[in-house]
């Protein structure tokens, strides 16, 4: 019995020993089974994760290709844009001169026709005849000043600028405009010298004063510069009919105009071109109004060393007679030929010499010098009037002076004309400028 009681606990324990074997490795076999299904989880996670990725590569590369496509089309479109604009202002440069030369004939013929003996309504249609020629004069300068600014390769020859030089020309300029309205044009006095491109400073100036000269019945313009902080404003002033505060923001836009309806002329087009300037140059541009008591325009313009301070410039109205003095004209069109006569001749008692091109100049000069040359830019066969005045100078061995007429606004032809001492006049030449700017070179 003994034995068989043994027997029964040795039985037991291996079976109680076998039942923890079990246990464990039933443990062991869980485990291992939560581990597989948690890797295999993540196997699965990883390789859905490995397809999204892939997809969404290949969207990306999609749109990438699509980017890459439209940035090829915007950079196509663009470069026909600019030049699509480039031709626009190549064209209304060349359609420029072939304008501008008819007009400038027709201004020149005009004036020497008011030099004759005109009875009352003759006097009115010349008057209203140059009128519109002004008007047309504008209209054409406007939209080509427009079309340079809005270009995107204009190029600004910054330098030193005389506000007083630029005050004298304004005032022979305007004075004219001022007289006929009964209204005081005055330039103070100044020895500021500022750094900007002198064509676009002077077309600033120019718009301001014919602005303010437009809307003022009575008083005046006045003409000044103020120095601030170490910079110079120029500054216009008139006791016109003002501003009111909700205009003076869209007075800056093309085409618009304030105050009465039929009062000042033009076109608004002179405040959008001061406007665009002003912002090319990095000029400030700033104004002070009030309604029925006037305007003052400022321009803020940085300054180079000042001169000693001058008194208030008069135009030289005393200079040296012209009469009998040789002038050469270089001019290949047969209408401004037979002006320039009519006025050089006629009213300036010159001895004019006409050549149509070089050559011809050439031969009428022979040894002896003329007493000043005017040339026309654009001659025939690709001549210009630079070269036909160095060759004329080099022929006679003397620097004669003498006047470029150009219908191009180009700041190449005022660039070269600068390095050969040569000033340009632009088109439609007005009579008082040639006669000022002659009397000017033989002082």
């Amino acid at each position: 019995m003994s034995m068989l009681l043994r027997a029964d606990d040795s039985d037991a324990r291996r079976v109680q020993k076998l039942s923890k074997i079990s246990e464990v490795l039933i443990s062991r076999v869980d485990r291992l089974e939560e581990s597989r299904g948690s890797a295999w989880s993540t196997f699965q996670a990883a390789a859905a994760l490995e397809q999204e990725i892939k997809a969404r590569t290949r969207d990306l590369e999609k749109a990438m290709a699509d980017l890459s496509e439209r940035n090829r089309e915007l950079a196509v479109a663009r470069a026909h844009a600019e030049e699509a604009n480039r031709s626009k202002t190549r064209f209304l440069r060349a359609a420029s001169h072939d304008l501008l030369q008819p007009l400038s004939a027709a201004k020149l013929f005009l004036s020497a026709l008011s030099d004759t003996q005109l009875d009352p309504l003759q006097q009115e249609l010349t008057g209203r005849l140059a009128g519109a020629f002004e008007s047309v004069e504008e209209l054409m300068h406007a939209v080509l000043d427009i079309s340079r600014l809005d270009s995107q390769r204009i190029e600004f020859q910054l330098k030193p600028v005389h506000l007083s030089e630029l005050f004298r020309r304004l005032a022979i300029e305007y004075a004219p405009m001022a007289e006929s309205k009964g209204l005081r044009l005055s330039f103070a006095p100044t020895s500021a010298i500022v750094e900007s491109d002198p064509t676009f400073l002077r077309r600033i100036a120019q718009n301001l004063v014919s602005n303010a000269l437009k809307y003022t019945d009575k008083g005046g313009v006045l003409v000044g510069v103020r120095r601030r902080g170490g910079r110079a404003w120029l500054e216009v002033l008139d006791t016109g009919i003002g501003i009111a505060a909700p205009d003076r923001a869209r007075i800056f836009d093309e085409f618009q105009r304030v105050g009465r309806e039929g009062g000042a002329p033009g076109m608004g087009l002179g405040l959008s071109i001061v406007r665009r300037a002003c912002a090319k140059l990095g000029h400030r541009i700033a104004l002070d109004s009030e309604p029925g008591r006037g305007t003052v325009f400022r321009v803020s313009l940085p300054t180079v060393t000042p001169e000693t301070e001058r008194g208030l410039y008069e135009p030289n109205q005393n200079s040296s007679s012209l009469r009998g003095r040789v002038v050469l004209v270089i001019e290949n069109d047969t209408a401004m030929r037979r002006a320039y006569q009519l006025i050089l001749v006629e009213r300036l008692g010159m001895v004019a010499r006409i050549a149509g091109g070089i050559a011809e100049a050439l031969a009428l000069t022979g040894e002896e010098p003329p007493d000043m040359i005017i040339a026309d830019y654009n001659l025939d066969n690709d001549e210009n009037g630079l070269q036909a005045i160095r060759e004329l100078r080099a022929a006679v061995h003397q620097m004669v002076p003498a006047i470029i007429i150009s219908a191009r606004r180009d700041p190449e032809i005022h660039r070269a004309g600068l390095e050969m001492d040569v000033p340009v006049l632009e088109k439609p030449v007005r009579p008082e400028d040639l006669q000022s700017m002659l009397r000017s070179m033989i002082t």
